[in-house]
């Protein structure tokens, strides 16, 4: 029997999917899907669906650092400079382990973020969510208007 006061559904759930290869030779790079559903008044957009590379946490990462908040910004997985140096016998950052790790460290990062009502306000969030492309050219930090 479902409690009146709890909904069914989480009010915000995202997920870091499909970790994909991209590229060839030196210019390869994983992207990842990140999908969010919301019912939170504080995201003007209920659902999205974006490509996301590691480099765009690590963004997110230093945007929220150097926000003038009281966010106690989770570390992200490691960057794994090990893994990319080039007498390594395996593919290093392409091994299929790493990227299920690094996916699932990922998704733990984005959603500890998500889930904090102050970094819900913050700009970059928004942007990392629900733009397709982080545009830095027109990115603009600070907090979203309600």
């Amino acid at each position: 029997m479902m409690n009146a006061y709890h909904s069914a559904e989480p009010a915000l759930q995202v997920e870091v999917i499909s970790p994909t290869v991209q590229g060839v030779g030196s210019k390869r790079y994983v992207e990842y899907t990140v999908k969010v559903k919301t019912t939170l008044p504080v995201f003007k957009e209920t659902e999205s669906t974006v490509k996301r590379r590691y480099s765009e946490f690590e963004w997110l990462h230093k945007e929220l650092q150097c926000a003038d908040t009281k966010i106690a910004v989770p570390s992200l997985p490691e960057k794994a400079w090990h893994r990319q140096l080039p007498f390594r016998k395996d593919e290093g950052l392409f091994q299929e382990d790493f990227i299920e790790e690094r996916r699932r460290g990922l998704e733990t990062f984005i959603n500890k973020i998500a889930s904090h009502p102050l970094a819900q306000n913050e700009r970059a969030l928004h942007v990392f969510l629900f733009d397709p492309v982080i545009d830095l050219s027109q990115y603009v930090r600070g907090k979203v208007k309600h």
